[in-house]
């Protein structure tokens, strides 16, 4: 029997990522392709870069867009600044942390890493002592870590990498678009990030931005020819050790020169340049700031329930909230009540915390009252159906009780 038409159930996504998308970044990305080279094409990807830039808060020339999820883009980031033997200092907070030790090693680097207890972040000189030991060739860090909720400050790190001669990465995925994120004024060298979390649209497009030093590095390794090699030409060991992620090619690609690397995903590049046209038209302080409006809500709301958040909630992301699993309270399954009976996906966590913790997104599209109040609504139904005793209507009230104080 043929397969119908697709066809997905209604689901309300209040997970820590991917998140219901904005119906306007699905409309745009079901407009008709044109070629490559089409000069609507180009045009379009010109003016994604741009839009870009304001995203980033950059005036980085070098913004673009990695055709892949947002670990194609952190893939891509890694392997072009990275050579064999490089050292990489990696602060971990979260499991993502552990990601990028996992592709800086894969990279060839010496990888350091220094730790604190998921659910705290770390201070500006435990960084810096750090690098003044280790010496490394780059910083590698992670913005926001949705396995822990907290986000790690990054303003006085720029500054630090820039004494050292260190160049500095950051993951934004989780981030950009609903946290405080400043390309240039932080001293960033290069950042990416993907659409499916505050950017509202769906995995599979990962924005990115270099600065000069960034650009350099990457320009310095690049192979004889863009990768051409004649007989007899030595093999650089300090080449980029990736074809399709090789950003010294893909900056040719999006650049003026418009050399062949790969054929663009159109439909994506669609997506993702609505995702960014609707954070500025929004302006990216209050997107910010509505971000947070909801996410202190949500925070409210499981309080009000009497449950128990988690992590350092000074340094809360805004667009997640953290909840502990009470004790005696099965996780998995109350996720699955909730996904069966609501259409509402709340997350798990991982590693240390996996079934201790649950994980509550309010982002992009879903960072909304409506959104905030039914899934707390249904958390209290499906809790109580497993015999936690909870304030009648506690979750709700609180989280009103939230936006009132705000107004």
């Amino acid at each position: 029997m043929p397969a119908g038409p697709i066809d997905p159930p209604a689901r309300l996504l209040m997970g820590p990522g991917p998140i219901t998308a904005y119906p306007r970044v699905l409309q745009a990305m079901s407009a008709q392709l044109v070629g490559q080279y089409d000069p609507f094409m180009t045009a379009t990807m010109a003016e994604t870069q741009a839009l870009y830039r304001d995203v980033f808060v950059t005036g980085n020339e070098a913004t673009l867009l990695v055709d892949g999820t947002s670990r194609a883009g952190i893939e891509a980031a890694l392997v072009s600044l990275i050579a064999p033997g490089d050292r990489v200092l990696v602060p971990r907070f979260g499991r993502f942390g552990h990601l990028l030790v996992e592709i800086a090693e894969r990279c060839g680097a010496e990888v350091h890493t220094i730790d604190v207890p998921w659910g705290q972040v770390f201070a500006p000189e435990q960084i810096e002592a750090a690098i003044r030991q280790v010496r490394p060739r780059v910083l590698a860090v992670v913005h926001g870590d949705t396995s822990t909720t907290v986000a790690q400050p990054l303003d006085e790190l720029g500054a630090i990498c820039r004494a050292y001669d260190v160049l500095f990465y950051c993951d934004t995925t989780a981030s950009l678009g609903g946290n405080e994120f400043r390309t240039d004024a932080w001293g960033l060298d290069a950042v990416t990030a993907g659409l499916q979390k505050c950017l509202g649209g769906p995995s599979g497009s990962a924005p990115i931005t270099l600065s000069e030093r960034a650009v350099a590095v990457i320009e310095s390794r690049k192979s004889i020819e863009a990768g051409i090699r004649g007989v007899g030409d030595p093999v650089r060991t300090d080449r980029i050790r990736s074809n399709y992620f090789d950003l010294g090619q893909i900056l040719d690609y999006w650049g003026p020169k418009r050399l062949n690397h790969h054929t663009e995903a159109t439909t994506m590049l669609y997506g993702a340049r609505e995702c960014a046209r609707i954070l500025l038209e929004e302006g990216i302080d209050a997107s910010i700031a509505r971000h947070r409006l909801h996410g202190d809500a949500m925070l409210a709301g499981v309080q009000g329930l009497g449950l128990a958040p988690f992590g350092d909630l000074a340094h809360r992301m805004t667009n997640v909230v953290g909840v502990a699993i009470p004790e005696g309270i099965e996780g998995d399954a109350v996720r699955a009540e909730l996904l069966a009976d609501y259409g509402i996906e709340i997350g798990t966590s991982f590693g240390p915390l996996h079934g201790k913790v649950w994980r509550i997104g309010t982002m992009g599209y879903n960072a909304r009252r409506d959104a905030v109040l039914v899934t707390l609504a249904a958390l209290e139904a499906v809790l109580r159906r497993h015999g936690l005793r909870l304030p009648t209507g506690g979750g709700t009230e609180a989280a009103i009780d939230s936006y009132g104080a705000a107004a």
